[in-house]
């Protein structure tokens, strides 16, 4: 929040909290950048990456309100202006008997005694600021636990399934003990007979040796179909290679070095605060990799690395490694463009097919980044149409999966028939001229709508359905219809008005584009 300070005539009070000073919780505290406010409110608005002045929003590197010093001219200007302020009687009588408490103390024990006062509210402020630290310490370890909570009934479902992949196994292994001992027992049969067939001297023996060898014979033709028809049993197999595929993969990334936690850190340091201390432990611990579902639940460090722009998607396609950022815009995550470029040394890294698949066709957001003259100009928002071809072709060309991408695209037109009708047009991710922009998608030409109030409204360029866009930046006349709309700028539209105002309409350049992610 930003506080004005202009004009100020009341410099006894906090402009945050608008709470008179005094030598307890809320004694002024000196900004470098020349600001004043008192401890409570600094100490409620330091972060981890430091303090915001509410005046100006110059950013101080601090950890503690003790890092700015006490503003000791506003504390005497305050007792000045206390000593000449109409007090009530009783304000007035109190003092008094201060005054007369005070009569017998020294001075130099007296200046002990505005010293030890002093040290004393240094140390509330000390321990609010570590009350503070403790409350989001405490907030973070409830998180904590409702994660482990989580994974131990993972976990417990996991041992469920491994107890019934091992039932399983159990019956099956049961089952092939039994047709096992039928084949051997089949098998000296067949044995017996074979050795009978060599000994028999009468015809008698021989018709008797020949009608058991064909009985043999049935009995062990159908052991072995019964066995071809129960093994393997399907069912069995499959749970039991899936439950073990799954716990080898949970075994793998719960392996961790024993021993290897705080030792490597220094958590001695007393400048160093609570919650920044657990943020280095984390840091030490945590992986590199995010998933998807670490992104969206939004850690305080997974929070901090991407606004310190650390979080990147990756692809590894024919093309090599492809990055894209994944930014904080107005509070949303943003998925910017694949561009070739250098891993940054301290990123943390999400599939980009992870991060895509997050997308909801129906309710996709995109964003252009429009510039002229060497600078931004603005964020200019856009609300897909559910899930139409052209949408999903400029979702393609706004995150640059194909390799294709809106970024360095020029607005190369500006058509103005009538006065009230306009429009700008760009796309062209070949040329940038108008002579590009070939679809990268088949069969475009179905499912759209048709608008009359159609300012914002994006519809294709021309009839081929390309990947050329225009934007309408003024009204049509009263029942004129627009064909063929996919999407609608939903925020900045004045942005892309003063791009169609611009003396040089290819002089406006889409300078980044990407996606909001829903979250």
């Amino acid at each position: 929040m930003h506080i004005p300070t202009e004009g100020n005539d009341m410099p006894e009070e906090c402009r945050v909290c608008f709470c008179h000073y005094n030598a307890n919780l809320k004694r002024p505290h000196n900004l470098p950048c020349g600001h004043t406010f008192c401890s409570q409110c600094i100490s409620n608005g330091i972060t981890i990456g430091g303090f915001s002045c509410p005046s100006c929003c110059s950013q101080h590197r601090v950890k503690a309100v003790t890092d700015f010093p006490i503003n000791f001219n506003i504390e005497a200007l305050i007792r000045k202006l206390k000593s000449t302020k109409l007090t009530s009687p009783e304000e007035a009588a109190l003092e008094r008997s201060r005054r007369d408490c005070r009569k017998g103390i020294g001075k130099a024990l007296m200046f002990q005694v505005v010293v030890e006062s002093s040290n004393i509210g240094s140390l509330i402020t000390n321990c609010e600021e570590v009350l503070f630290q403790l409350g989001k310490y405490h907030g973070q370890l409830r998180n904590w636990k409702t994660r482990h909570k989580e994974l131990q009934e993972k976990l417990d479902d996991l041992v469920e399934q491994n107890r019934a992949a091992l039932k399983l196994l159990e019956q099956e292994d049961t089952n092939v003990v039994a047709m096992t001992s039928q084949g051997e027992v089949g098998k000296k049969q067949l044995r017996e007979i074979l050795v009978n067939f060599n000994t028999v001297k009468t015809e008698e023996e021989v018709h008797t040796t020949i009608d058991r060898a064909d009985e043999c014979t049935v009995e062990m033709e159908e052991w072995i179909e019964r066995c071809d028809k129960l093994f393997p049993d399907v069912n069995t197999i499959h749970t039991a290679g899936k439950v073990q595929e799954t716990i080898r993969k949970t075994l793998k990334e719960m392996t961790m070095e024993t021993g290897a936690t705080a030792a490597l850190i220094g958590l001695g340091v007393s400048s160093c605060c609570i919650i920044e201390k657990v943020m280095e432990i984390v840091e030490e611990i945590s992986p590199k990799h995010l998933t998807v579902e670490e992104l969206r639940t939004r850690s305080e460090l997974v929070e901090g690395s991407v606004k310190a722009d650390q979080v990147v998607a990756v692809q590894q396609d024919k093309k090599g490694e492809r990055c894209a950022r994944i930014t904080l815009q107005v509070g949303q995550l943003c998925l910017h463009s694949l561009v070739q470029q250098p891993l940054p040394a301290d990123a943390r890294t999400i599939q980009h097919s992870d991060v895509v698949g997050m997308l909801v066709p129906s309710s996709t957001l995109a964003f252009l980044e429009l510039g002229w003259s060497g600078s931004k100009r603005g964020h200019v928002t856009i609300r897909l149409a559910p899930d139409t071809p052209l949408a999903r072709q400029f979702v393609l060309l706004c995150t640059g999966q194909q390799g294709h991408s809106f970024i360095n695209t020029k607005l190369f037109d500006r058509r103005n028939h009538h006065p009230s009708w306009e429009c700008v047009i760009g796309g062209d991710y070949e040329e940038k001229d108008g002579n590009g922009g070939a679809p990268l998608l088949p069969d475009l030409n179905w499912g759209y709508q048709s608008s009359g109030r159609a300012v914002g409204s994006l519809f294709p360029a021309g009839s081929s359905h390309s990947a050329q866009f225009a934007i309408l930046t003024r009204t049509l006349h009263d029942g004129q219809l627009m064909p063929d709309v996919f999407e609608e700028v939903v925020s900045e539209l004045n942005v892309v008005r003063e791009a169609a105002n611009n003396s040089n309409i290819t002089d406006v350049t889409v300078m980044d584009c990407g996606v909001v992610l829903p979250l």
